[in-house]
């Protein structure tokens, strides 16, 4: 096997990726000169979730991996990491010594993809929009530092925030940032449906069956102006229903790429093959898996029940069960390669003790075994996700502390039901929207977050978090991040379990394959073409 190293812009202590490059050679998909990449992301319209793809709503690393195709934000990260760049903005920079003014100037003659003009008023119309719908799935909480959004002109915007937040460079990356034309999208309601219209490089046709978003092609915007240059001129994005149905699509020609997410025991068969002609490219991940708890449900609102859940699971044991190398434990919500990484629970639990677990229930004058339902949800994250939890479900049990059940749902019934409360404990994936340490804490514990959290801390919301969006250099911020991950290590409102690699197989004929996505797995389709394989 003809193995090279690549070198991608990475954050800070990251591996960098590695192609795993077997011989052969390959006609490529079958959709003509489309490069078809498939996905087992699924996207789903329905009464709870009825606009899937309107930047106000989406909240997902599916979603957004359509939206950042097509809808242009004024900064963008290189190939997915490192300091954002100007992307719909010519320039863009804080003008104050405090964080707390942000000014952007536009590119000249930005178009969106039907020739309408791109002016600054378009820009606040779109974060205005975001910040007034506040959508259900807390994708606003992005922008909550935003106090007034300012134009000079029809090049210039200025953001005067309400604090000082030296990420805020990121959040104008992220797609609730996106700028969209108000012909296309109004401003008190979402856009239901799977229609998406932007200035980024592709336009988007859709493929719907039964209110199921099946295909994407992406043609490329002959309107486009902006940082990416896109190496082809249509890319499909095909979505499976499993990963064995997305192999097999790979394997017989259908598609060119595979992307999120494969089954652990399908990568380690693509890492032992020694004559194919498909590639596999292992690149650093910043996806992490956790337990989150409804802190309100009676059965888990006791910290004693958290912690002894904490203090009982062996997360090394969890990830050579069920992915191998392809993972590794998790000790905080903050992923080890971040700056401002602490082990907090790994500081204050230690290694698994049943000792330790009972003394603190015992303590607490908790009856045993303490009864629970663990949920998951079951076309999300992949398959592993099922035997996962069965092995958390195993770890529990055995203790004789808990007894404990599982039951997963497709994400379209889960999501919501989690929204509203309804499961005590649940399993959860994050994809950081930018990566930052403030991205993988505020999102979970402030104000108006993601999960819908009852739990509240008034030092994290009132003092670390601001503290820590002051200091432009993270590792100033440090002192902060690692007082937040220690309250979260006491209170246990989550319970971090492992962090994660990212892999893409391409046919060989297909270039571009290790920057095709990024650790946070974001897809850059723009990065792919067709050529002579290696």
């Amino acid at each position: 096997m003809n193995r090279k190293t690549l070198v991608l812009p990475a954050v800070a202590g990251l591996l960098t990726p590695v192609l795993a490059a077997c011989g052969g050679s390959t006609t490529g998909g079958k959709s003509g000169n489309a490069i078809v990449v498939g996905t087992t992301d699924r996207f789903t319209a329905s009464g709870d979730a009825p606009a899937p793809l309107d930047p106000a709503y989406a909240y997902d690393v599916g979603s957004w991996n359509i939206l950042r195709q097509t809808v242009q934000t004024l900064m963008v990260q290189p190939r997915g990491d490192g300091t954002p760049e100007p992307e719909a903005a010519e320039s863009c920079g804080f003008t104050d010594t405090g964080n707390e003014r942000y000014a952007c100037k536009l590119r000249k003659d930005l178009k969106f993809s039907n020739g309408d003009p791109v002016t600054a008023a378009d820009v606040k119309y779109s974060i205005d929009r975001a910040r007034a719908l506040k959508a259900d799935s807390g994708v606003f909480a992005l922008l909550s530092t935003v106090d007034t959004v300012e134009t000079q002109g029809d090049n210039e915007v200025i953001f005067h925030l309400k604090t000082a937040d030296a990420t805020f460079p990121f959040k104008l990356s992220t797609p609730v940032a996106g700028i969209i034309n108000p012909k296309d999208y109004e401003k008190g309601k979402l856009r239901d449906g799977f229609q998406v219209d932007g200035s980024g490089p592709y336009t988007m046709q859709a493929e719907v069956k039964n209110n199921e978003l099946v295909k994407a092609t992406f043609a490329k915007n002959p309107n486009y102006k902006g940082l990416l240059t896109p190496k082809n001129d249509q890319v499909q994005l095909e979505s499976f229903a499993d990963s064995n149905a997305m192999s097999a699509a790979l394997d017989k020609g259908d598609i060119d790429v595979m992307t999120r997410t494969m089954a652990p025991d399908q990568i380690r068969q693509l890492q032992n093959k020694t004559n194919s002609n498909v590639n596999l490219v292992e690149m650093p991940g910043l996806e992490i898996r956790y337990l989150a708890f409804n802190t309100d449900a009676p059965t888990v609102k006791t910290k004693a029940v958290r912690q002894a859940m904490a203090q009982l699971i062996d997360r090394a044991a969890l990830v050579a069960k069920v992915y191998g190398t392809q993972a590794q434990p998790l000790y905080s919500l903050v992923p080890a390669t971040i700056t401002g990484h602490s082990n907090s629970f790994f500081n204050k639990y230690g290694d698994p003790s049943l000792s330790k677990a009972r003394a603190l229930l015992s303590k607490a004058n908790i009856t045993t075994p303490v009864k629970l339902t663990l949920h998951y949800t079951t076309d999300h994250y992949g398959s592993a996700t099922a035997k996962e939890f069965e092995v958390l479900k195993q770890q529990l049990n055995d203790s004789g502390l808990f007894d404990v059940s599982v039951e997963g749902s497709p994400w379209d019934k889960f999501r919501p039901a989690e929204k509203k409360g309804q499961y005590d404990v649940y399993g959860m994936g994050w994809f950081p929207d930018f990566p930052d340490a403030d991205n993988y804490l505020a999102p979970f514990l402030d104000t108006d977050n993601t999960l819908g959290s009852p739990y509240t801390n008034a030092e994290i919301r009132n003092a670390l978090i601001p503290q820590s969006r002051r200091q432009a250099d993270r590792l100033t911020a440090s002192k902060s991040l690692t007082d937040i991950q220690d309250i979260v290590a006491e209170d246990v409102p989550i319970l971090p379990l492992w962090q994660g690699k990212q892999y893409v197989a391409t046919r060989d004929d297909i270039t571009g394959s290790e920057y095709a996505m990024n650790s946070s797995s974001t897809l850059q389709l723009w990065e792919l073409g067709r050529g002579v394989g290696g």
